[in-house]
């Protein structure tokens, strides 16, 4: 090969690369537009500016007296032509990196699904025309959590169809990839559906227990055999649908002119009535907390059994996967009970340190200190505020005439 050969072949090389460059830029360029014609009209205006520019100012390079008086006057009439048509886009250039931080500038935005046509369809009473709209949704984006609750809700609630509704958290359950917090949420959703329109305490148990399957020993566990724990009977259920009764008694007359009135105040639960409830409860739930939480509450303060209601709180506080904030409750709770039983200020302190050392920095540590600081005017006040009992005196002995005789 030949040096002009050579030359003539990178000079094609490099012909094609700066074509391509010229051509990848203004495709992106007329890609990002948001008027594309109006830009295509500003390059054909402009190619034959840049032209004259170069053929006729060029022939007057050559001479220091034309190039002064006709080159240079044509150059400035072109700079002026290209200056009115590519104005706004020299003007965007040189804002757009202010505006962006704005506006997030060119970046492209996410796609996802927009189910506002469907809600409003589903407000008018259109339930199946929402449903179709949001189905098209789903083609593009088919493990959508938002767009497949709202036809569960749509099938259950407007359309009263729980087993559509049943069948659409199933095939949301069985999709791969969906965070359990979403899973758990559904069949949530679905026990509810159960019982506030079939009144099914059944189903709604069956709901419930398969969060228990799918996430054993978890958190979700926990907190779904707490909500079988206390699913109302079936009178509860129909309540809500039946018309409630309101009866007003009639009030106590003179109320004010009456010696006592301790006869007006509200029964008191019987503790021993309500620490047999909670046990009988117990042996059915035992993952019921609130019932226990209620037995060692009871324990400390009316059989004053600290021994057994520290029991039955060690066996929250200690069993696995328990959320936090309910440790930390269950803690204080002891703390509480200990105050109230006479512990001592070491048996309290070592309680409230559990607190801080499970997490040092979290907000309960913070005030767990501050109790801790605060602990010996805590104890001292709980013991200067206990009843003390006092004598009997004389009955109205402001209304006795005279002020001698006592």
């Amino acid at each position: 090969m030949t040096h002009r050969t050579f030359e003539i072949v990178r000079g094609i090389l490099l012909l094609v690369v700066a074509l391509s460059a010229i051509g990848w830029f203004l495709w992106r360029c007329l890609k990002r537009s948001d008027d594309p014609a109006r830009l295509i009209f500003k390059w054909i205006l402009t190619v034959p500016v840049v032209c004259g520019l170069l053929f006729v100012v060029g022939p007057f390079a050559t001479s220091s007296y034309a190039g002064a008086f006709i080159g240079v006057p044509l150059a400035a009439a072109c700079g002026i032509v290209l200056t009115a048509i590519w104005r706004h886009n020299i003007a965007d250039l040189i804002s757009k990196p202010f505006t962006a931080l704005y506006d997030g500038g060119g970046e492209e935005p996410i796609p996802k699904p927009f189910y506002s046509i469907a809600q409003s369809k589903q407000k008018k009473g259109r339930y199946l025309e929402a449903i179709a709209d949001i189905r098209q949704q789903l083609e593009r984006f088919p493990t959508d959590v938002e767009g497949q609750f709202l036809i569960a809700q749509i099938e259950a609630e407007d359309l009263k169809d729980l087993p559509a509704a049943e069948l659409t958290i199933d095939r949301f359950c069985a999709q791969p990839g969906h965070a359990p917090q979403n899973i758990v949420f559904a069949l949530y959703s679905l026990a509810d559906w159960h019982l506030k329109i079939a009144q099914d305490r059944e189903a709604a148990r069956r709901d419930l227990e398969r969060i228990i399957e799918v996430f054993p020993e978890s958190e979700f566990a926990l907190g779904a055999a707490h909500r079988i724990a206390h699913l109302g009977s079936a009178e509860m259920l129909l309540a809500p649908h039946e018309r409630k009764k309101f009866i007003v008694a009639e009030g106590v007359q003179n109320l004010g002119l009456l010696r006592g009135q301790n006869r007006f105040k509200p029964a008191e639960e019987d503790p021993e009535k309500a620490a047999a409830e909670c046990v009988k409860h117990l042996e059915r739930h035992p993952q019921d907390t609130e019932a226990r939480e209620k037995l060692a509450v009871i324990y400390a303060d009316h059989y004053h059994r600290l021994d057994m209601a520290t029991n039955e709180l060690e066996q929250m506080i200690g069993q696995p996967n328990q959320p936090g904030r309910l440790v930390v409750h269950w803690l204080n709770v002891l703390a509480d009970l200990q105050i109230r039983s006479g512990a001592g200020f070491e048996a309290v302190q070592q309680t409230l340190q559990r607190i801080v050392d499970r997490d040092p920095k979290a907000a309960p540590a913070e005030i767990a200190r501050k109790r801790l600081a605060l602990l010996k005017l805590e104890m001292k006040s709980k013991e200067m505020s206990q009843a003390v009992k006092l004598g009997s005196y004389e009955q109205n002995i402001g209304l006795k005439q005279g002020s001698t005789r006592r």
